[in-house]
C-alpha cells in the first residue's frame, strides 16, 4: 500500500520480521518486493484512470505537489525509467512516481520491470545485511532501544519537515 497511498514504508515491518527470523530474510524480501510492485501497479492505475479524483487527492494529502511537478517536468526532458529506479531504491515516496507514471501514461511493462529491479534491490540488500549482521544489530537495538526510539521519531518528524520545506 505504501507504493500507492500509505505513508509508512514497508521497512518498518520488514526489519523486525527479519531480525526475529533471519532464516526467512530472503523470503520476506521476496514478499515485500512483490507486494511493493503490486502496490506500485495500483498507484499506476490510480494515476492512469483516476488522477483527477483519487491521484490528486493522495498527492495533496501528503503535500507532494512539488515532487509531482518536478517529476512531470523532468519526465519530458529525461528518461523517466531512471526516476522510477532511483525512487524504488531510496526512501523517496514511491507513490509519487507510481501515480505520476500512470498519469503520464508511461509504458506499464517497462515500469513494472524497473520497479521489480529497484524495489527488489532495496529489500534484498536490507534482508542480506540483517541476515548476516542481525545479531549485532539486535543486541544494539535491545541495549539502546529507548534512545533509538527517540532518535527515530525525531528523524521521522524532522524528515517530514525538511522535505516539506525543501520541496516548497
Amino acid at each position: 500500500t505504501e507504493s500507492s497511498f500509505f505513508p509508512i514504508p514497508p521497512d518498518i515491518i520488514l526489519i523486525p520480521m527479519i531480525i526475529a527470523n533471519k532464516l526467512k530474510a530472503w523470503w520476506y524480501a521476496f514478499i515485500c518486493t512483490l507486494s511493493s510492485v503490486a502496490g506500485g501497479l495500483a498507484g499506476y492505475c490510480i494515476g492512469y484512470f483516476f488522477y483527477l479524483t483519487i491521484g490528486e487527492f493522495i498527492i495533496e494529502l501528503y503535500s507532494l505537489e512539488s515532487q509531482y511537478s518536478d517529476f512531470k517536468l523532468k519526465y519530458d526532458n529525461e528518461p523517466w525509467l531512471w526516476f522510477v529506479f532511483f525512487a524504488g531504491i531510496t526512501f523517496f515516496p514511491f507513490k509519487v512516481i507510481t501515480i505520476a507514471s500512470g498519469a503520464l501514461q508511461t509504458n506499464i511493462f517497462n515500469f513494472t520491470i524497473v520497479a521489480l529491479i529497484s524495489r527488489g534491490l532495496r529489500f534484498y540488500i536490507v534482508a542480506t545485511l540483517l541476515r548476516y549482521f542481525g545479531n549485532y544489530i539486535k543486541d544494539y537495538i535491545d541495549r539502546y532501544f529507548n534512545l533509538l526510539s527517540i532518535i527515530f521519531f525525531v528523524l521521522l518528524i524532522g524528515g517530514f519537515i525538511f522535505f516539506k520545506y525543501l520541496w516548497n
